[in-house]
């Protein structure tokens, strides 16, 4: 079971890959995750990509398929992984085919206008220490600030304002568009719709994948 999910920044796809994680009990493979724990530790990785983050510029491609390549090749991906955030371009939509070589995989594409993205990315509220995810007005956490599940105080990523939301989404939707186009022809393409609650569209992607 391998699963590609594709996504504007935003649209919710890491929310949908940790339910199915949990579900399928596959690991879950966030780049964005990666990334951001490499720049948090101020690894050679992390200071590369911070300044193309913090902007809302997409990470070069060398360093996300290094980092793809060895992550699937980890002992817990043999039975299956859901792949989240990658490929973002054709250079990636190729190395993940070389990585994938021979095996079959889906790709998740989750549809959702720009304005939603903003509402819901504004109000976003993160973990640092256990990485949950929060929102104001979606799925606020029991006590204002405060992480449900390790008690620790919540914080707005940088990267969370209107501006450089729109500036990704933008980006997103110009280097990913070909990739969508692409998969769509091979019939390996499944669109689910992304608006509306978090557990609507739960339901929708294990519609469109038959589970």
């Amino acid at each position: 079971m391998i699963y590609v999910f594709l996504g504007a920044p935003g649209s919710g796809k890491g929310t949908q890959a940790k339910q199915l994680s949990a579900r399928l009990n596959i690991p879950h493979i966030a780049l964005g995750d990666i990334l951001r724990e490499s720049i948090r530790l101020g690894t050679e990785v992390g200071r590369l990509a911070k300044s193309f983050v913090e902007a809302g510029k997409l990470v070069p491609d060398e360093v996300t398929i290094r980092l793809t390549r060895e992550r699937v090749a980890g002992k817990d991906c043999s039975s299956g992984f859901i792949l989240d955030g990658f490929p973002r371009s054709l250079e990636q939509f190729e190395a993940l085919d070389a990585i994938l070589t021979g095996k079959e995989y889906k790709v998740i594409y989750f549809t959702v206008p720009l304005e939603a993205v903003i509402d819901r990315n504004s109000g976003r509220l993160s973990c640092g220490v256990c990485g949950s995810v929060y929102h104001v007005k979606y799925n606020p956490p029991k006590s204002e600030g405060i992480c449900d599940k390790c008690g620790d105080k919540l914080y707005q990523r940088k990267d969370d304002n209107a501006e450089v939301i729109r500036t990704r989404y933008n980006i997103y939707e110009e280097t990913t568009r070909p990739l969508v186009e692409l998969y769509e022809k091979r019939n390996a393409l499944v669109k689910v719709d992304a608006q509306g609650a978090i557990g609507d569209v739960f339901v929708r992607l294990l519609r469109a994948l038959g589970l």
